[in-house]
């Protein structure tokens, strides 16, 4: 078993963490100035893990910027006058307190990260400061099992995915450092945010008050333990969904490692996540799945969901058992050239072939229940269930999302009047040489989830209609003709089509 951290837990003190973010502000501790003073490349080396580049680049100065990122973004020890001076309102004294350093009379040793975090969002972008436990390469080594993660990409991943709505109640489960909460309280009255770990909760705090954040409440517990019986409008997790064997000797890290067989900690969410919500309520999350002989690992999530609610789940990704496996040892730390690399990976593998799992997938979720307002209690109307795998590059995943949402509700009283081609929706036609007749047509969708979707000239022609000028029928009607067909059977090819463009974004009701 992998031991726990030697350093104890941040202690977020409102005081000390008020004067340490005035210190940060003035010192100008933003990701922008940090890439100015040490160069974009060695920027962008840093996120592969390397911090040599930094070091070669401020080698030699002294200054207050230099002395922070040392300290602050790659874990090393500092001189304590230059800390001293780059803290002048929290000083040493008052970062040790805060439980992010420990000191001598000449050195101060950082005991925590923290590192400036972009954010992008539908009001705007922002910076946060966000504090977590020293990295791998600050510890020269593997991680402890009661590791607190930065913000990672599963973390800027979900981020992506919250859909973007305001909400009076909101819940981020297994909150780790509180970046997904930071998120949510932007666009909630309330935010609880919950995790096993205490560790991660007093790093959450922290995080909170360093940058000014006052809506979210943090609880101790595991799952939906810290919240039974109240319900939410809103519910993000990024889990601990890793999937591990239960074995000894193999590693487990509360950050990534829900202590579960298989993927069944991602089904106990899914399961339970309804219970909580509030009508109209959405759960997203993160997770694994697995897909063992003869059952697809969509097919089995799909399963896990009541019929009466929506499910939108989207595998990004699959690994065989070998990649995966591979993927999660490194991400501890360890590599094929160290000795424990072999019987990790055998533990792995023995595991998933102990459940005759062919495949992991990864990817978002999204739950909602109904509501009244969505028509879905309309005996004609069904939920959404949509399993889909995409692989291609996407953008703005919850506004896509929501606009999803809100075209399936629309849909549920019909194809609206008017449609109006989305402005980022482009049409690709390709021709056979010497042939002036298109052999494909193409529409192309420039953002959200960039679909390309093959269409006839007939739904071609009616795509290029919808200005929001003419109505549905008008050109139903004039196509009909023009193709000289009649028109209701050209009607009953091309609705459900035209269902699925407005579904998916391509064509949005006119106002």
């Amino acid at each position: 078993m992998t031991a726990v951290s030697d350093t104890p837990a941040p202690v977020p003190e409102p005081l000390g963490s008020a004067d340490l973010a005035a210190d940060l502000d003035a010192a100008d501790l933003r990701s922008e100035p940090l890439r100015r003073l040490w160069g974009e490349e060695a920027d962008d080396a840093l996120a592969r893990g390397m911090r040599e580049p930094i070091l070669r680049a401020i080698a030699g100065d002294s200054g207050v910027l230099a002395t922070l990122g040392r300290l602050l973004m790659l874990g090393m020890p500092q001189p304590r006058v230059a800390v001293d001076d780059a803290l002048p309102r929290l000083g040493v004294e008052g970062l040790i307190a805060l439980g992010l350093a420990t000191a001598d009379a000449d050195t101060v040793t950082p005991a925590a990260l923290l590192r400036p975090q972009s954010f992008v969002d539908a009001d705007g972008v922002g910076e946060w400061w966000i504090a977590s436990d020293l990295d791998e390469v600050a510890l020269d080594g593997a991680l402890p099992a009661d590791h607190v993660l930065g913000v990672g990409g599963a973390s800027r991943t979900l981020a992506e995915t919250i859909v973007p709505i305001e909400v009076d109640r909101a819940l981020d489960l297994g909150t780790g450092c509180g970046i997904q909460a930071l998120l949510v309280a932007r666009r909630a009255r309330t935010v609880v945010a919950t995790d096993i770990s205490a560790r991660a909760l007093a790093f959450a705090e922290l995080n909170a008050r360093l940058n000014g954040v006052t809506n979210i409440e943090f609880r101790l517990g595991s799952m939906f333990d810290p919240v039974e019986g109240e319900a939410f409008d809103l519910i993000v997790s990024n889990p601990p969904f890793v999937i591990t064997p239960r074995v000894d000797g193999v590693p487990a890290y509360e950050y990534r490692d829900g202590g579960l067989v298989g993927d069944a900690l991602v089904e106990q969410f899914v399961r339970t996540a309804p219970a909580f919500l509030t009508v109209g309520g959405i759960a997203q999350l993160l997770g694994n799945w697995e897909s063992r002989a003869g059952v697809a690992g969509l097919a089995r999530l799909d399963a896990w969901v009541p019929a009466d609610l929506d499910l939108w789940v989207i595998e990004r990704e699959q690994l065989s058992p070998l990649g995966y496996a591979e993927l999660w040892i490194r991400d501890g730390g360890t590599t094929p050239r160290d000795p424990e690399f072999t019987p990790l990976l055998t533990a792995w593998l023995d595991d998933f072939a102990a459940r005759e799992v062919i495949s992991v997938g990864f990817g978002y979720v999204l739950i909602r229940r109904p509501s009244a307002g969505s028509g879905i209690e309309q005996a004609d109307a069904a939920p959404i269930r949509r399993m889909e795998k995409l692989s291609q590059p996407v953008s703005n995943v919850g506004t896509a999302l929501a606009i999803g949402l809100a075209a399936h509700d629309v849909l549920t009283e019909g194809v609206p009047a008017t449609l109006v081609t989305a402005s980022d929706v482009t049409e690709a036609r390709h021709l056979l040489p010497g042939n002036d007749d298109p052999s494909v047509i193409e529409l192309r969708q420039g953002s959200g989830f960039a679909r390309t979707v093959n269409v006839d000239p007939a739904l071609a022609a009616f795509v290029g209609a919808c200005d929001g000028e003419l109505t549905v029928g008008q050109i139903v009607a004039a196509l009909a003709d023009l193709f000289e067909v009649p028109l209701g059977d050209l009607w009953s090819e091309l609705e459900p089509r035209i269902r699925a463009l407005v579904f998916d974004g391509l064509l949005v009701p006119g106002e």
